[in-house]
């Protein structure tokens, strides 16, 4: 079972001293990809232009731009809610970047009332999150929303 409370803890310390915002998103992708098992990718898609591109990750290359509405991630922002997707493969318009993808968590980030990017994360395993992943994973957006644009 994952250590949320810990996870938690050390991303508020990373988040501390009023950083850069791609700084932060850096630090918060390589600890949940040190942190969580079973995982191949954990990033983050910001929106610039009018759609979703590609921020700091950790994993393989991945798909650089995402119109809004379209996959788990651009389906996150349209629908401004999280998206937990126990099997991509049956999700309507998945995007594969990469194909040993197999289920998938999308957790918007707002500031000042507006979302502005997607927390992204990947696993290889079919039903990898959980609700307890779920509640976890919104509590670090939480330190991120709290923190961005300090």
């Amino acid at each position: 079972m994952t250590d949320y409370a810990l996870i938690i803890k050390q991303a508020e310390a990373l988040a501390e001293g009023g950083l850069w915002d791609i700084t932060l998103y850096s630090n918060i992708s390589a600890l949940l990809f040190e942190s969580l098992t079973d995982i191949n990718w954990a990033g983050f898609y910001l929106i610039r232009n009018g759609e979703l591109q590609l921020g700091p990750f950790q994993g393989k290359p991945a798909c650089t731009r995402i119109p809004i509405g379209k996959g788990v991630c651009g389906t996150a922002v349209k629908e401004k809610c999280i998206q937990r997707v126990a099997d991509v493969h049956a999700f309507p318009g998945h995007i594969a970047c990469d194909s040993a993808s197999a289920s998938e968590i999308v957790l918007p980030i707002c500031h000042d009332g507006e979302i502005i990017g997607v927390l992204d994360i990947d696993s290889p395993v079919t039903g990898r999150f959980s609700s307890d992943d779920e509640e976890g994973l919104k509590q670090i957006v939480r330190v991120i929303e709290d923190h961005i644009g300090n």
